[in-house]
């Protein structure tokens, strides 16, 4: 049964799940319906959200390439991959995956922190405030069951990034934490500074 988060909660995901190994993080968000003067200020063009993974060791960045996201679809590791980029965010369920092979992710990366930014939001004068019934989920890939879910509820008005959460490690174990901190990062290499 999926557990439904609130904001800064934290749920263990391998505990009580024996054999728990790969996991699919699956992001979603819908375009808020635009109308009148809203269609013309933002361009009529769609909105692209972008979802990402950083790895992190002791919670900072290492190394660029530790960043997966649409132009880097495959971590070196092979532990985390990026499905591909959906440009718009149309239809049902998730909108970006990114699968993780828990077991096969280094060591030396305790955090992976799934965060997505709206592609070239300054330029085409779009924010987070323009998107609505966003949301995280974790899910076993041996039975796609749901393990649980984060949807993200506050006024995102003039940000341009989203730190959705993060997927930890505890000791032995595989954690999830639902962080959902807006940012005014205009772009995927401004928020990863934050990490550096």
């Amino acid at each position: 049964m999926s557990v439904n988060l609130q904001k800064g909660q934290k749920v263990d995901l391998t505990k009580g799940n024996a054999g728990l190994n790969r996991v699919v993080v699956g992001l979603g968000w819908d375009e808020r319906k635009k109308s009148g003067f809203k269609a013309l200020f933002s361009g009529g063009q769609d909105i692209d959200c972008d979802a990402s993974a950083i790895l992190c060791c002791n919670g900072k960045l290492m190394h660029s390439e530790d960043v997966v996201y649409y132009g880097n679809l495959r971590h070196r590791s092979g532990a985390v991959i990026h499905t591909g980029d959906n440009l718009t965010g149309a239809g049902e369920g998730d909108d970006e995956q990114i699968i993780v092979e828990l077991s096969q992710v280094p060591s030396q990366y305790d955090r992976i922190i799934m965060v997505a930014n709206i592609y070239q939001a300054i330029q085409r004068r779009q924010h987070f405030g323009m998107i609505e019934n966003a949301f995280i989920r974790i899910v076993d890939a041996r039975n796609q069951t749901e393990l649980c879910r984060y949807r993200l509820s506050e006024n995102y008005d003039n940000m341009y990034a989203l730190v959705f959460g993060e997927l930890y490690r505890h000791g032995s174990e595989w954690k999830f934490n639902a962080i959902g901190q807006a940012t005014q990062d205009p772009g995927l290499s401004e928020l990863v500074r934050k990490y550096q």
